[in-house]
């Protein structure tokens, strides 16, 4: 059996599902796609080459073997992109919770079945079908879960909303000890510069009091104004518009002091260093184009 822990972004990782980009399929066509970044890198011909992926994925793969993290990997799907992991399920505490995602990507959740049998029945969460939750959205934080939502009118409408009120109820009700923090974050089906898709797209915690932030990334700016507050504005890295669109907050922690990033993050990573991160740089400017990056591909299942 796996007993699932995860508390907060950075204890130290012991398991992981990773996602693959192994038989990830032909070139979407534009109307495929879930995201305005991979319809401009479809139509400008630039859209990830497989291969590429791959090798991406397996520096990530190497960078966790080297600090003996147990890596779980998803059923290879044919011609199925599997890359991101994180959409498909998320941890808390000691329960997974199955995401409700887009209908066409179900059977990216059945290709982990072989994690989710491994925990305790008790601790395998669906929730209900109005419940819509992804897990780039959801971020669990000592004392507090951090869930990136929209609640617009338009939500329907808007391919790159995720996540919903009605989840971010359920998941207070599930953890009834937890503050629920909810953000509204702004959508764009069109304007990849313009969009949070989610949460961790323009927000991380890291270390023991740090953040990565992105303020246009916030609807509400008092919102926003709300974690400057929580961590310091000392202890928080802003990015920029076109850091947020290069996924500089989706870098991944593997402890307090150790975190994966991008290896092309150079304002990033120089600043973590001076703050005494060993940083772990990886290329994934390939899977970026894709508008996700190393904590969309990764979903801890088991930190101390």
């Amino acid at each position: 059996m796996l007993e699932l822990n995860i508390k907060n972004e950075t204890s130290r990782l012991r398991a992981v599902v990773l996602g693959t980009a192994e038989s990830s399929g032909p070139i979407p066509k534009v109307e495929e796609c879930y995201d305005p970044k991979s319809i401009e890198h479809v139509i400008a011909g630039t859209y990830p080459k497989e291969e590429d992926m791959v090798l991406e994925m397996e520096a990530v793969a190497a960078v966790f073997k080297k600090y003996n993290v147990k890596v779980y990997r998803p059923e290879v799907i044919k011609d199925c992109n599997q890359i991101f992991s994180r959409d498909i399920a998320f941890v808390i505490e000691d329960k997974i919770i199955r995401a409700n995602i887009l209908p066409n990507r179900e059977k990216e959740v059945k290709a982990i079945k072989h994690v989710w049998e491994q925990v305790d029945r008790e601790n395998r969460i669906i929730l209900p079908e109005e419940c819509h939750v992804e897990g780039g959205d959801v971020m669990p934080w000592n004392d507090y879960i951090f869930i990136g939502t929209y609640s617009g009118e338009d939500y329907p409408d808007i391919i790159t909303a995720r996540t919903n009120i009605d989840a971010v109820i359920a998941i207070q009700e599930l953890f009834p000890d937890k503050i629920v923090k909810s953000f509204e974050l702004r959508k764009s089906n069109t304007n990849a510069k313009e969009n949070a898709l989610h949460l961790d797209c323009c927000f991380q915690p890291i270390g023991k009091n740090k953040a990565i932030l992105h303020k246009n990334g916030f609807l509400v700016e008092r919102e926003y104004e709300w974690l400057v507050d929580f961590f310091g504005k000392e202890n928080i890295f802003e990015i920029t518009k076109e850091e947020m669109y290069q996924m500089n907050s989706n870098v991944f922690s593997i402890s307090e002091d150790v975190i994966i990033s991008e290896k092309n993050f150079t304002r990033l990573n120089t600043w973590l260093r001076g703050k005494a991160f060993t940083v772990e740089e990886v290329p994934y400017a390939e899977i970026a184009k894709q508008e996700g990056l190393l904590r969309c591909s990764t979903m801890p299942l088991i930190r101390d």
